[in-house]
């Protein structure tokens, strides 16, 4: 969730709550749930798993009853079509849940977000959702075959499940990305394939940023990328560096040692300046070997150094770790929080570099008194650009309002995302914390497209939650 929501937990401050909630078990209990909020003018809220936007915060100013529709109960595979390598799943299993079940009969669905232990599958479709894996498995969109959505106005679905269809625009992305506003999605068709034989970590240590970028964008360019590939910032490799476990003998000890003077005494890499990629491979073990050698002999070309399996792991654990230190943090008088954007690959180095400078500046401006802690990574790539995602975190101390301090410092970093040609949310989503941007950044027709869509299909706003519009 986010820190404003962490924090008004921890403080007890919530201005409004749901007044009821319901536990569908299938999609015919939202059909009947739905139909009695219709009948009695009640607000209703779809909930999953996560939210990292005030998606699923209740609006301070509704007056109707709010009923958190928790779709935890429908939790069910209900098919696997081994044939056309596809299973039919109801929207409230969680990530973690569904890759171990499907995992049960040699299948995967390879999505893989930062989130999977919370993450429900009917979230990541109303988010637009990305997993760490995509450049194997693609993004929620590329993975989705069909969905069923109640809405006041009746179920929405296909009529077949064919991979493709020329009909129009298609409904599956107006109800991708519509954030609970809608709808609730009870079913979804996903892709599957059989979990791969062989997976490899690896990690890339290279001079400095710049260097790495340049090695993603080469590495998208040929279109060879691994499973991930993540470029950490020195800030965020001297993090997780800290974070590292103590060593369990003097020989490994040394030998560390012994890595760390290859590479910054013999190769010369400032410990301040050098970072880090992390690599996953999977699929056949010799087209992975394959693979392996074709990235490490891009990543040469600019200055990379191969730096091991055992670091190329941790630093992708290392994902599933900060959200728990953030919430640790707050303990210690640290707020830390994340949020994420796409761009271009020209303007990677520049948006990276403006957006942390930006942070340090607005938080001397308002009074924070220790040095902010700053950084970023690329974690997803495309041919025409890349994901980056932000860390900040700092001390509160001496601050009356910390919250408020944080949530405007936060609405520099994006003004400043936004001016150096960042999109709003890569996928995170737009939620209630970005939807005063949405309109610059779909138009005013697109805004209007929007809420065509939403007074036609719920026309007395039982759905809501205030996010979007």
């Amino acid at each position: 969730h986010c820190l404003h929501e962490i924090f008004a937990l921890r403080e007890g401050m919530f201005k409004r709550i749901p007044d009821i909630v319901v536990w569908p078990g299938c999609h015919d209990d939202v059909c009947k749930i739905v139909e009695l909020a219709c009948k009695h003018n009640v607000c209703t809220i779809p909930f999953g798993g996560t939210s990292v936007s005030n998606a699923l915060e209740c609006p301070a100013d509704e007056k109707r009853t709010i009923v958190s529709l928790d779709t935890s109960q429908m939790n069910r595979i209900l098919w696997i079509d081994e044939k056309n390598l596809t299973a039919h799943v109801e929207a409230g299993i969680i990530g973690q849940d569904l890759e171990k079940q499907l995992g049960e009969s040699g299948y995967c669905t390879g999505h893989e977000p930062d989130s999977m232990e919370f993450s429900t599958l009917g979230g990541w479709v109303a988010t637009r959702a990305s997993g760490m894996k995509k450049n194997i498995y693609g993004n929620i969109e590329d993975l989705v075959v069909h969905i069923k959505m109640v809405t006041p106005r009746g179920v929405i679905e296909k009529s077949c499940q064919g991979p493709r269809m020329s009909t129009g625009p298609d409904i599956h992305h107006f109800i991708m990305g519509s954030e609970g506003t809608l709808g609730a999605v009870t079913e979804v068709t996903i892709k599957i394939r059989p979990v791969p034989e062989y997976q490899k970590y690896g990690s890339v240590v290279f001079p400095n940023f710049e260097r790495g970028v340049a090695c993603l964008r080469e590495v998208a360019r040929q279109r060879c990328a691994p499973a991930s590939i993540r470029l950490m910032d020195n800030a965020q490799f001297q993090f997780g560096h800290a974070l590292k476990p103590q060593v369990s003998s003097i020989f490994t000890s040394f030998l560390d040692g012994l890595k760390k003077f290859y590479i910054t005494k013999f190769k010369g890499f400032d410990p301040n300046q050098l970072c880090v990629a992390t690599l996953l491979f999977e699929g056949d073990r010799e087209k992975v070997l394959q693979h392996e050698k074709q990235v490490y002999d891009i990543a040469a070309k600019f200055g990379g150094l191969a730096a091991g399996e055992d670091n190329g792991q941790r630093g992708y654990m290392l994902t599933f770790v900060i959200a728990y230190l953030r919430d640790l943090g707050l303990d210690y008088y640290l707020i830390g929080e994340s949020f994420e954007t796409s761009v271009p690959w020209d303007r990677v180095l520049d948006l990276c570099r403006n957006v942390k400078e930006r942070i340090v500046r607005e938080c001397k401006e308002r009074g924070v008194q220790f040095p902010p802690f700053t950084t970023c990574r690329v974690t997803q790539t495309y041919d025409a650009g890349a994901c980056v995602y932000f860390y900040f975190a700092f001390n509160y101390r001496g601050i009356s309002e910390p919250i408020h301090v944080y949530e405007q410092i936060e609405i520099a970093a994006r003004d400043e995302i936004l001016a150096n040609g960042g999109s709003l949310s890569h996928h995170h989503g737009v939620g209630k914390l970005r939807k005063h941007w949405l309109k610059e950044s779909i138009s005013d027709v697109g805004i209007g497209m929007l809420k065509s869509v939403k007074n036609f299909v719920d026309p007395d706003n039982i759905f809501g939650n205030g996010n979007l519009l």
